[in-house]
């Protein structure tokens, strides 16, 4: 499906920082490793398939998942730095971002690095995630 007009001119401030926001938001949870917090940045209807391939679909699955693998991760924190965001609708901006490891501090440490795609859609509860996959990435 190609996009009519200039694309450019939907990412306003006002959704930029929306988008970064829920980014943000994602963050903050992981960090805080609450499963519940994590679950509320996805849609209801939301798809999310992780690094190792597993895929969940719709928000309580994402929830569950993220409830089953936080506590296995109690003692990692991540940083997410958006490197890009493509307006694809006026409603549906696809953000890329690498995932990088860090203090409880927000120190950088060692680590595997990730390069997750989120696609950040307004919904009627706000703007949530609606999809999105993580790999590895090559430092």
């Amino acid at each position: 499906m190609s996009v009519a007009g200039n694309t450019e001119s939907v990412l306003t401030s006002e959704v930029e920082t929306a988008v970064r926001g829920v980014v943000q938001a994602l963050e903050d949870a992981f960090n805080a490793h609450d499963a519940d917090a994590l679950g509320e940045t996805y849609a209801r209807n939301a798809t999310w398939t992780n690094a190792m391939g597993h895929v969940s679909q719709g928000r309580e699955a994402i929830t569950e998942a993220a409830r089953r693998a936080l506590p296995m991760l109690a003692e990692q924190f991540v940083r997410y730095e958006v490197t890009g965001l493509l307006p694809v609708r006026p409603d549906v901006i696809a953000v890329n971002v690498v995932q990088s490891p860090v203090t409880e501090a927000g120190e950088p440490v060692e680590g595997p690095k990730g390069a997750p795609l989120y696609v950040v859609s307004r919904e009627d509860e706000g703007w949530r995630i609606i999809a999105g996959s993580n790999t590895f990435r090559n430092s």
